[in-house]
């Protein structure tokens, strides 16, 4: 990265992020924390491989498929975030040593060595800051009793494999959490299901549930789903519609 510059997004890269349905009054707010892999031009390719940039480790496979048409089914705005996690990972707390990773899957990311506290604030400030922003200006606007986010993770990693087809995070609101679980287990018992796995809500380690959902006492859940369900759009739209009716179920009442 060029030291001297002012800013670090410049006219050639996309906005940090997308809201749909801003005008929503829907009593649910979802996010997508995870759903773009861009990286600034000024970056370059942070010294990775595009295999790199491109697999589960530059963002959640799938997962902006999915918010997409669950923001479309329940009519709740949806907040999308562009660049990949790793200039930024915008669901860690910003001054986190996880926030920007120096290490991604045993392989270094030379982009990110040896990173100057400007550099960061900078990555901070036009990547995260307006993902927050918009998230803290729909929660004001309207009355909202509920937030989602959506995530993907890899069927395999570090050598074990993750037998769930999908996981439901959640702390302060477990009972969300374990509604979403039972409800689409009634629906698909096919489907092996879990609360809290392949990975746990940590306050070191997490922003969206803690920072926002937590804070305001909101049903909450962050929604994991095993990337390899999620490569034809048939899967999407399945995955869409389970949780769809699932969150309708546990925040709205029984769908008639």
């Amino acid at each position: 990265m060029n030291l001297q510059l002012q800013t670090l997004l410049g006219s050639k890269d996309p906005e940090p992020i997308e809201i749909i349905g801003a005008d929503s009054t829907s009593d649910i707010v979802l996010l997508c924390e995870h759903a773009g892999n861009a990286i600034p031009e000024a970056l370059g390719d942070l010294g990775l491989s595009r295999e790199h940039i491109e697999s589960h480790w530059g963002w959640d496979i799938g997962a902006q498929a999915v918010a997409r048409r669950l923001a479309d089914w329940l009519g709740a705005p949806l907040v999308i975030q562009n660049y990949s996690r790793l200039v930024l990972d915008c669901n860690r707390p910003p001054e986190s040593d996880l926030a920007i990773p120096v290490i991604s899957d045993q392989v270094a990311v030379p982009g990110n060595a040896a990173i100057t506290a400007e550099a960061r604030a900078m990555r901070v400030g036009e990547i995260f800051r307006p993902m927050d922003a918009a998230l803290d200006r729909l929660f004001a606007c309207n009355p909202r009793r509920a937030a989602f986010s959506v995530h993907s993770y890899t069927p395999r990693l570090n050598g074990a494999d993750r037998p769930w087809h999908a996981g439901f995070l959640s702390r302060a609101k477990a009972g969300v959490a374990k509604d979403l679980m039972e409800h689409i287990k009634r629906r698909r018992p096919d489907l092996a299901l879990a609360v809290n796995e392949p990975y746990q809500i940590e306050p070191d380690g997490d922003w969206f549930i803690p920072a926002h959902a937590e804070r305001r006492n909101l049903a909450h859940c962050l929604i994991e789903i095993r990337n390899d369900q999620l490569g034809a759009l048939a899967e999407i739209d399945l995955w869409a519609d389970l949780l769809a009716e699932a969150i309708q179920v546990s925040v709205e009442g029984p769908v008639q």
